[in-house]
């Protein structure tokens, strides 16, 4: 099979590879839709010790099982594989499960190819009206779903539900399409790009603004530098909380006597629940996360030049979508 694969910094190769099989107990499914997420982007560019090379990135998948009793299913993936057993799993909260695998990391290469395998479980069907490029935008949608979740549940119930999301790609994005789901009326986004600020604004009809001003009872970090984490913690407002998504560097920036002194809440946050997941995926198919027509589609074969264009600042669209069949 064809697959985009990561040889090392900044070198991706679009190659053969070997075929690969269903795992016992999983399906395999013929991938049709993948996006480009920022940690693939920091593994290029050879940030992410997870990620050696070389391996066959990109966890963000929709496609259709090939095969067995669901042959022919219109599926989206969730790449999060979990044992289903410890207490992690058993209390809804797998995405701390201590052997958690996802797609893209070792011992599972990535959907960065025409096939993959998984379980069963990792599995929401699509309906038909919903296109497979869009349904692959449930990965990255889950993600900001289960931020804005936590930040909206840790917020005292007397605070106003406004928010200010840092970064606009993917992931902001889809905070503050997340956000306005869950009932904030009121998001604020800081993209200091002017190109995607440009598109955020005329396209998505997004309020975003080159700097953050004014303070927030929540703020969610989508970018993860020490810049960004100064940011939320001199505009989060008293008694907010900042919900941290984006994994940039590793330290930094935040300010911890503000924090201490205004009880400011804190909370990292790492892919979703498995029924954050399905929430979101249900939320796409009815329409609560709006039209998601804010990526573009290249077929995987040019996706070495995406990332280049990706690196370089030079796209507009929050998100690149890849098909490995163009």
């Amino acid at each position: 099979m064809k697959a985009l694969v990561y040889d090392g910094v900044e070198t991706l190769t679009y190659r053969d590879v070997p075929d690969i099989t269903a795992r016992d107990g999983e399906h395999l499914i013929r991938i049709e839709a993948v996006g480009i997420c920022g940690s693939d982007m920091h593994a290029y560019l050879g940030h992410d010790t997870r990620r050696p090379a070389p391996l066959i990135l990109g966890h963000e998948a929709a496609g259709v099982v090939q095969g067995g009793p669901m042959d022919g299913t219109r599926v989206t993936v969730n790449p999060l594989v979990t044992c289903g057993t410890c207490p992690a799993c058993t209390s809804g909260r797998e995405n701390l499960c201590p052997t958690r695998q996802i797609i893209s990391m070792e011992p599972r290469p990535g959907a960065f190819a025409q096939y993959v395998s998984m379980p069963a479980s990792n599995l929401v069907e699509v309906p038909d009206h919903v296109p497979l490029d869009k349904a692959s935008l449930a990965e990255p949608l889950a993600v900001s779903w289960h931020a804005a979740r936590l930040a909206l549940e840790a917020l005292h119930p007397s605070m106003e539900r406004s928010a200010l999301v840092l970064g606009g790609g993917a992931i902001g994005l889809a905070a503050s399409l997340a956000l306005k789901a869950m009932g904030v009326e009121s998001v604020t986004m800081v993209e200091p790009n002017p190109t995607r600020r440009a598109y955020l604004t005329d396209t998505c009809g997004e309020t975003a603004s080159a700097e953050a001003e004014g303070a927030f009872p929540v703020i969610i970090d989508a970018v993860g530098y020490a810049a960004t984490r100064a940011t939320a913690s001199a505009h989060a407002a008293p008694g907010g909380v900042i919900a941290h998504v984006g994994l940039g560097e590793d330290t930094g920036g935040l300010d911890v006597r503000r924090m201490t002194l205004q009880e400011i809440t804190f909370i990292g946050t790492y892919t979703y629940t498995a029924q954050d997941f399905r929430d979101t995926a249900a939320a796409i198919f009815d329409g609560r996360l709006g039209p998601l027509d804010w990526f573009q589609t290249r077929p995987l074969s040019d996706g070495a030049d995406a990332f280049r264009a990706l690196r370089q600042g030079a796209v507009a669209t929050p998100k690149i979508v890849l098909d490995p069949w163009a």
